[in-house]
């Protein structure tokens, strides 16, 4: 944990599994009719820079070691099956193409996509029922901004043997495929626009140390989740105090603890201590936020039910729920 990551010996790509999804990439994109292929490097996260049309692998895609540490730290790894990995690589090749190509300064992309400079929100509130987006990466993260729709759409075009055709067949997302196809057909066998190969943050030039990395990271994500978990309690209850002897939202939480607690041990299969602690932070920022509770209390304790569920499985990737809270 106190060795940086230029100490680490990764200024290379050696890792077997990884080299061969780079290589299917590639083949993929050939199999296309595309010229282009990313450059890709090590880095602190997944990402494709603006400007730049590369690829940054995440540094514990490396070496078994390090994905150990990840899972360890974080309780997963992202890209960390090859099914997974090749789902990313495929995402940032869209945002990598996109670059190469310049193609979101093209009219029809941003009739149909919308406009990219259009600033990247910290988060996002999705329609799960909507169709004019695709399904890749999951989370409807093509939802998220215009270049995420496109990097998305470009994924399900690009993946061998996806149907897309017939899978989307009725839905308005079909149109944002057929427009991929067809702006990749006029670039296809072309060379790219933007050919900068340099490496944005490589792993090889940071010297930061492993242990300020998880600490910076375990942060950001308790932040993340705290500040989700304000937006869910703010859809369920309201800040606005109905007529009178209205209920507040922290109150019914207390008097319905026990009520509560059983039915989620029961309904999830997780530890009461874990909902316990769970219930306590969601009465502590419905104090803070003043929230009351919305119609009658049989409509309100059933949405309390999924409120913490939803909080719930926000919070599973915490190392403890002693970090979270």
């Amino acid at each position: 944990m106190q060795l940086r990551f230029c100490d680490l010996g990764l200024s290379q790509i050696r890792r077997a599994p990884l080299k061969r999804a780079i290589r299917q990439l590639y083949d993929e994109l050939d199999a296309r009719g595309i010229a282009f292929k990313p450059h890709v490097w090590i880095s602190e996260e997944w990402f494709s820079p603006d400007g730049v049309p590369g690829i940054a692998i995440p540094f514990y895609l490396a070496h078994p070691r390090l994905e150990r540490l990840e899972r360890r730290m974080t309780r997963e790894v992202e890209g960390g099956n090859s099914k997974w990995l090749m789902r990313i690589l495929r995402h940032e090749a869209g945002h990598a193409l996109d670059t190469a190509y310049r193609l979101r300064r093209r009219r029809r992309w941003r009739e149909v996509f919308g406009p990219a400079s259009l600033p990247y929100p910290e988060r996002y509130r999705a329609r799960p029922g909507s169709r004019r987006y695709v399904h890749h990466l999951g989370g409807w993260y093509a939802q998220a901004h215009p270049t995420e729709d496109f990097a998305e759409t470009f994924a399900v075009w690009l993946t061998p043997r996806s149907a897309w055709r017939r899978h989307y067949a009725g839905w308005p997302a079909l149109q944002k495929i057929e427009v991929v196809d067809e702006l990749l057909a006029q670039v296809r066998g072309t060379p790219p626009k933007v050919r900068a190969r340099c490496r944005i943050e490589p792993a090889s030039a940071n010297t930061m140390t492993l242990a300020e990395h998880y600490r910076r990271k375990l942060a950001q994500s308790v932040r993340h989740r705290r500040s989700a978990a304000d937006m869910l309690l703010q859809r369920v209850f309201t800040e606005h105090r109905p007529p009178r002897n209205a209920l507040r939202a922290g109150a019914m939480l207390r008097a319905e603890k026990s009520r509560l607690v059983t039915a989620l041990v029961r309904d999830l299969g997780v530890e009461r201590y874990s909902v316990y602690q769970i219930l306590r932070m969601a009465i502590e920022r419905s104090d803070k936020f003043g929230l009351y509770v919305r119609g009658n209390r049989r409509d309100a304790l059933r949405n309390a039910r999924w409120l913490l569920a939803r909080l719930l499985r926000l919070y599973r990737q915490a190392e403890s729920f002693q970090i979270s809270l």
